[in-house]
């Protein structure tokens, strides 16, 4: 093969994906040995980590994701789809639209949350209590981010939100068993125990899936894209069911109302 041919290959360079006529290999493991053996979550891990997953790390990273499938109509991210379920286009285009909306503010709170656990694991490796860690990676957060914490209250969900209660129950339990060490566990649970001095501010979903992607070792930016990949199931399960329903152009209110005119100060 030529120097040409070589450079052309190396265009793309991966580690992923093995694939030649006949062949597919994802991360060394041959497609046709992976079909029927291991699970959607186990995957995941391969494509994501390089590795595959211990049965009892990928039910905790199942767990998670199921948790995050959906939440409601009135979820921008969902919104979205259905409206663009109804102009004519394809699941795909009503997915994408979906997934497009996952951004800092509607999606990004289980990175951020990540980010935070990270930070005081970093400090408590440094020397610091776990209390004063807690306390100087909060400081660090509302200096940098502003007042809300991210993966703590819910505006819909008060004074608990379902799902983190019952993650943070399997988190425990695969502490116990040695699937996973727990650390994240109490930090999240202190930066909640935290938080509570001033008000009764419960840990939330994005709160309780961050400890899990950390305690299995999911590097921070990644938890956004795994919350991605669990909306994604609640996103085209909404835009099926509209495009069911039928509709036209349906725009965010019932054409019976229309948006409020303000006009601008003279």
């Amino acid at each position: 093969m030529t120097d040409d041919a070589d450079a052309i290959r190396a265009w793309w360079r991966t580690s992923i994906i093995d694939m030649e006529p006949g062949k597919i290999a994802f991360r060394g493991h041959r497609v046709e040995d992976l079909i029927g053996n291991v699970s959607f979550p186990q995957m995941i891990w391969l494509m994501t980590v390089g590795h595959l997953a211990s049965a009892e790390e990928a039910a905790l990273l199942e767990a998670a994701l199921v948790a995050g499938v959906d939440h409601g109509p009135q979820a921008p991210s969902i919104a979205a789809a259905r409206m663009t379920a109804t102009c004519g286009v394809g699941l795909n285009n009503a997915m994408a639209n979906g997934v497009n909306m996952l951004g800092d503010v509607h999606g990004g709170a289980g990175e951020q949350c990540a980010e935070l656990y990270y930070d005081i694991a970093r400090r408590i490796d440094a020397g610091a209590s776990l209390k004063d860690a807690v306390q100087a990676g909060l400081d660090q957060w509302r200096a940098a981010h502003g007042k809300i914490v991210s993966g703590f209250g819910h505006r819909f969900h008060k004074p608990v939100d379902p799902r983190a209660p019952r993650l943070m129950s399997l988190v425990r339990d695969a502490a116990q068993a040695g699937t996973v060490t727990g650390r994240y566990a109490e930090i999240g649970e202190a930066v909640q125990a935290n938080l509570n001095q001033k008000h009764p501010l419960a840990m939330n979903i994005d709160g309780a899936t961050a400890v899990i992607f950390c305690e299995l070792g999911f590097p921070a930016p990644l938890s956004r894209g795994l919350f991605c990949l669990s909306r994604s199931v609640g996103i085209l399960s909404h835009a099926w069911e509209q495009m069911q329903q039928g509709g036209r152009n349906k725009g965010p209110m019932p054409p019976a109302y229309l948006p409020k005119y303000e006009p601008e100060p003279q």
